[in-house]
């Protein structure tokens, strides 16, 4: 949905023009470069201690006072401990007072030692030595003045070093009530990743003196380098050396703004509030890597089946008719289509959990749902926080009644979104949790939604500062309405609302404050907002799991705009207002790849744009990439043209193209949903997750995988129609014509055909891929017959091949095996000498069983030979010449020069094979 900022209407330069007025207007003593003047001369350390549970507690003392940003923390408490083989917590706070953290309850994990323990006590194991060592790290520290360092045990390579000498363009240790300060060095030739939520205009790769302002934004994502609706506060650090490629990843889990500084040789992390609370993941692998982080902040949720399936919404679908025409419409072109999406439309008066009596009557929403949920088909609408003020408005009467709002000078904090003037419910508060709970059970019985779409919870608001409603008309949920239009005066009386350091907030140093709400507004127990902004997106997202769990047993699909560490245990996310602009399609690459790196591997951007309307030929295109985001939704914005993938008869075209290979990949998609839910392992990938050694591939912003053998390799420039793609050393098979290849040793570069209507996508060797047959939506397309794609090495005579299927009940809360209402099979295939063995292993087979699937076919690529299959057995009986099994050969055609000239391969396909998925099966044959 639109927000105060995505500005279909209102020039982005005049918002900018504004924001830097109001910018200006505050005084500003930060620099936007690290190579400002140090502050100070760091801490000694004058204590140090084992602790009961193998950690290390220490006492910081500061060395000199400064008063840059405020007055300096005397005494800090550092504590360390290796939490797992794989994991370094180094956590460092106020040695006398309780500072602020991101809640334990919020984002569950080890608590450190409680304060009471480290001053005053006598020192019984008082430690001489300078090293700590774990299973996999090296901890070692320097005691005046204090630094850090964390080595790879293996190798003694340094992965974080907190050190400043005098050459250095940035400080020792700074801790400040409002600003913290703490450096690394890092090697020149280590490739960055993550630092989100931002649009990264130079790809996936952190950038150089790039800007890297983590603080939740509602600024549209056309802003480039700048901080937008997520604080994912982690990066993944790879290297290379000799060939070796290791990675590891840092997450500083602090839930305060904050800018990062890269300059290529070292990483600054300037904070204005919080602790430093240091998380160390080791790998070495990439998908190492992620399967750690996640481990601490949750796994991603599981996801439904249909979510798989392409969705399509609109901001401006203005009566329930528009909605059933447009279902309509998707069949007659026959365009898959398992989700329709309500954004504010449905609403009465804008207002969360309504329905607008005229424009979406109760009867006739009612009767539609019932005949989209026959077919299978889902419906979802959006929610926004804030709650309209209005006394007649049951959901806003039960909010006042429980206290739920977040407050300011002792009232709920007025601000203005869609519905005029709002309370925001405060989500840190187990009674407002309660209240949210109730009031999606109550909108449920009103309408059966299938999932629910957070937006705005950055948090947004089209007003800054302290509001009142004024005596003359104010927007009441009637029009766009983002022009504030209540009485509001600036705040900045307190250090929170203008705090000493400014970060680069919304590209511009932007009040904090600015179009959110007051950072001197508090939550329960006193919290303030300062400190807990970044997490309201985060909070709101658990508050609306835990109501969706309850309802019907089922399996709960959110989608929300703003995200923390540890959201996609919940949520799936989309990338909010992008432009139709083909700039804006190849930025959505590099986010959706980070956001897997975050651990929200559900993750797409608006197909074709959110505003203003696309050119027909980008839609095509665009679609052609939207059918491999994880998440495929086509969303416009009110005020561009209709842009539903039927309005052009040529993007018909290529979705029913693009769309009808996704459709046939679901089984596929939703097996690498199970394995992010079990390990993390991101959905879509950038290729050095499978070719970490590979250093061609460390920036590529431009192709990508699904999993760890499927890539995507689309056309990103207008009026091209071929495209210029990168594959990796290997044999790589088509998708669309499984006998073209392409095989090199060391990795080349391609030039592909991709006329309008085709997207490139290519399958690795070594590799099962599981397919049905499609269908309109995901519900029939689930109920075809299953084919496996074996490939083979194009020029070995010895090689295996593996896969993977899970298959379950997708409506249960729970993703697992054991429960009898799931399937697990690994495939496996080999060739030795011209022996073909194909066989899978079953685990819990009785559910697949009971569907009665089966695979009708199996066609195994690479084979050497001429084509002729002989001996050919399934489970060790021979399949005589009168069974319906259909067996032909193809020989291969090698698209780049380097295959040619080597022994001749062929594809063997073997049809009509009506094999139970459920059972264990072994197929074997000779090749001639």
């Amino acid at each position: 949905m639109v927000s105060s900022n995505r500005f279909a209407a209102l020039p982005l330069c005049s918002l900018l023009l504004a924001l830097l007025l109001c910018a200006v207007g505050a005084s500003s003593s930060s620099s936007s470069s690290t190579n400002a003047t140090k502050i100070g001369q760091g801490y000694r350390l004058v204590s140090i201690e084992e602790t009961p549970d193998g950690g290390l507690i220490g006492i910081l003392q500061v060395k000199q006072k400064t008063k840059t940003y405020g007055p300096d923390i005397p005494l800090l408490r550092f504590y360390v401990k290796h939490e797992t083989d794989n994991r370094l917590r180094v956590h460092i706070t106020d040695a006398q007072k309780q500072r602020w953290e991101v809640p334990y309850n919020l984002l569950p994990r080890e608590q450190p030692p409680p304060l009471s323990q480290s001053i005053g006590k006598s020192r019984k194991n008082p430690i001489t030595v300078s090293q700590y060592s774990g299973s996999e790290f090296l901890f070692s520290y320097t005691s005046d003045p204090f630094s850090f360092a964390v080595k790879r045990k293996s190798n003694g390579e340094t992965l974080f070093d907190s050190s400043s000498g005098d050459s250095d363009p940035f400080s020792s240790l700074v801790f400040k009530d409002q600003y913290l300060e703490i450096s690394t060095k890092l090697p020149k030739d280590a490739s960055l990743y993550g630092l989100g939520e931002n649009t990264q205009p130079h790809g996936i790769k952190l950038y150089p003196s790039d800007p890297y302002t983590l603080y939740t934004t509602d600024i549209s994502a056309i802003n480039l380098n700048a901080d937008l609706y997520g604080s994912h506060p982690v990066y993944m650090d790879l290297r290379n050396a000799g060939g070796k490629a290791s990675a590891h990843a840092v997450l500083l889990l602090n839930s305060n703004g904050m800018d990062v500084f890269y300059t290529g040789t070292s990483l600054t992390y300037k904070i204005i509030g919080g602790v430093f609370d240091f998380y160390f993941f080791s790998g070495p692998s990439p998908l190492n890597v992620v399967d750690q982080y996640t481990t601490l902040i949750g796994r991603p949720a599981p996801m439904p089946y249909w979510a798989f399936g392409f969705h399509q919404c609109r901001w401006g679908y203005h009566n329930l008719s528009v909605v059933e025409d447009v279902v309509e419409n998707y069949k007659k072109a026959q365009i898959p289509l398992d989700v329709i999406w309500n954004d504010d439309d449905h609403m009465d008066g804008k207002k969360d959990f309504t329905l607008n009596p005229v424009n979406y009557p109760r009867p006739k929403l009612l009767n539609f749902l019932d005949k989209i949920h026959n077919i299978g088909m889902k419906y979802i609408v959006i929610i926004d926080p804030g709650i309209a003020v209005n006394t007649s408005y049951g959901v806003y009467q039960r909010g006042v009644a429980n206290d739920v709002f977040i407050k300011y000078d002792g009232e709920p904090f007025l601000a203005q979104v869609w519905p005029g003037a709002v309370n925001f419910p405060d989500f840190l508060n187990p009674k407002t949790v309660s209240w949210w709970v109730d009031e999606i059970h109550r909108f449920h019985e009103l309408v059966p939604v299938d999932g629910l779409w957070i937006d705005m919870n950055e948090v947004s608001n089209f007003c800054s500062g302290k509001c009142k409603i004024p005596k003359g008309k104010c927007p009441t949920g009637t029009g766009p309405g983002w022009i504030c239009c209540l009485d509001c005066k600036n705040i900045t009386k307190t250090r929170w609302d203008d705090p000493p350091y400014k970060i680069n907030a919304s590209g511009i140093k932007a009040p904090i404050g600015f179009k959110t709400i007051a950072t001197s507004a508090y939550h329960y127990n006193g919290v303030l907002e300062y400190d807990a902004h970044s997490l309201y997106g985060f909070s709101q997202t658990i508050a609306t799991h835990k109501g969706l769990q309850g309802l019907q047993g089922k399996r709960p699909f959110i989608l929300s705009r703003s995200t923390y560490v540890g959201s996609g245990k919940y949520a799936a996310h989309w990338t909010g207002d992008n432009q139709g602009t083909w700039e804006n399609l190849r930025y959505s690459i590099s986010t959706m790849l980070n956001f897997g790196i975050f651990g929200v591997p559900m993750v797409g951007s608006d197909i074709c744009g959110f505003y203003p309307q696309p050119t027909e030929e980008l839609c095509n295109r665009w679609i052609e990439v939207g059918a491999f985001y994880p998440f495929s939704r086509d969303h416009a914005n009110y005020y561009s043209p209709r842009q539903e993938l039927y309005q052009w008869q040529s993007v018909a075209e290529s979705a029913r193209n693009a769309l009808g290979i996704r459709y046939k990949l679901l089984p596929f998609l939703y097996t690498l949903n199970y394995e992010a839910h079990v390990s993390g392992a991101p959905i879509a990938r950038p290729l050095f997750f499978s070719f970490p050694t590979y250093t061609e591939c460390y920036g590529l912003s431009t192709q990508f995988l699904l999993g760890s053998s499927l890539m995507v390799s689309p056309v990103l420039e207008q009026g091209k129609t071929q495209v210029k793609a990168l594959f990796p050393p290997g044999s790589w098979y088509s998708l669309l014509d499984w006998t073209h290849t392409i095989t090199s040793k060391d990795g080349v570069y391609i030039t592909l055909d991709a006329p309008l209507h085709v997207v490139n996508v290519h399958l690795y060797q070594n590799t099962i891929l599981p397919m049905q047959q499609g269908g309109m939506v995901s519900k029939e397309a689930r109920a075809t017959p299953f084919t496996l794609i074996v490939t083979f090495p194009s020029d070995a005579t010895q090689g295996e091949a593996k896969g993977n299927l899970f298959l379950d009940n997708d409506e249960l809360p729970d993703m697992n095996l054991g429960n009898g209402y799931s399937t697990y099979v690994d495939l496996h295939a080999t060739v030795d000498q011209g022996a073909v063995k194909v066989w899978s292993e079953v685990q819990e087979g009785k559910f697949a069983l009971d569907k009665g699937w089966i695979i009708d076919s199996i066609s195994v690529l690479g084979l050497e030979g001429s084509g002729a299959v002989s001996s050919l057995e399934i489970d060790g009986k021979p399949l005589m010449g009168g069974s319906n099994v259909n067996v032909t050969t193809s020989a291969h055609e090698h698209l780049n020069s380097e295959g040619e000239g080597e022994k001749k391969t062929v594809m063997v396909a073997l049809r009509g094979l009506s094999i139970p998925v459920g059972k264990n099966f072994a197929m074997t044959w000779k090749m001639g």
